[in-house]
Parts: C-alpha cells; structure tokens; sequence
C-alpha cells in the first residue's frame, strides 16, 4: 500500500481523529528515493502529494529504508521493524525538522501508518 491510502483510512477513524485532534503539520515522508507530502490538520491527512519535489515546504520529513517500510508493511512485521520507534532505534527511519508534532503525536503516527499494514493484510486475503 502506498501513502496515498491514508486519506481514506485515517480520515474515516473517530480514534485517529480524537488522538491527532492538535496535530497539524507538513510531513515529508520519503520511502528511499519516492516522496510524499502530507499536510495533516486537526488529525486528518487533508492531501497527499507525490513528487518529486523541488524545494518542498515541510514541518517535519520521514525518511525509511524500502525495505524495512515493506517489512513494516508486512502482515507479521519481524521484531526491528514493528514499530516506528524500533525502526528509529535500528536506524532504518530518520526524522528531520521539527519532531514536536511527531513526538507529541507518536500514537498518531503509529496507528496511523499501522493502517495501511491493515490493507496489506486485506489485499493479501
């Protein structure tokens, strides 16, 4: 699944809305060399762009590994790569620019992102 899903999942989800209610920021969000640019408001994924980007405007960027998003992604994530802060730990995923929103959103993040693994797993039956 691809990060152009997340409007769809998140958007819909009363939880994700209540957890990310103060969340608003732009994430660059780069899985090896594709990039998305998410502007996330009050909780909700408002758009999703794709680049490439010239010089993109952002809050916060979110950078992993393609392999280690594919293992995320997957419907039994190994141990390392379960978790978006195990990912950070194993030093598969970066962040850089303003980690306030991501650190006082981290259930945001993880739930949502978490979602798309859910329509891996759907897809797949």
């Amino acid at each position: 699944m691809t990060p152009e899903e997340l409007p769809g999942l998140v958007n819909g989800d009363p939880m994700l809305r209540r957890w990310g209610r103060f969340l608003d920021a732009d994430v660059l969000l780069a899985i090896g060399a594709e990039e998305w640019l998410l502007r996330l408001r009050d909780g909700a994924v408002e758009s999703v762009r794709r680049g490439p980007f010239l010089m993109p405007s952002w809050t916060l960027a979110i950078r992993i590994e393609p392999e280690a998003w594919r293992a995320f992604l997957s419907p039994e994530p190994p141990p390392g790569r379960h978790d978006l802060m195990a990912l950070l730990r194993g030093r598969e995923l970066r962040l850089e620019g303003n980690l306030h929103p991501f650190m006082s959103h981290l259930l945001w993040f993880k739930a949502a992102f978490a979602t798309l693994r859910s329509q891996t797993m759907s897809a797949a039956a």
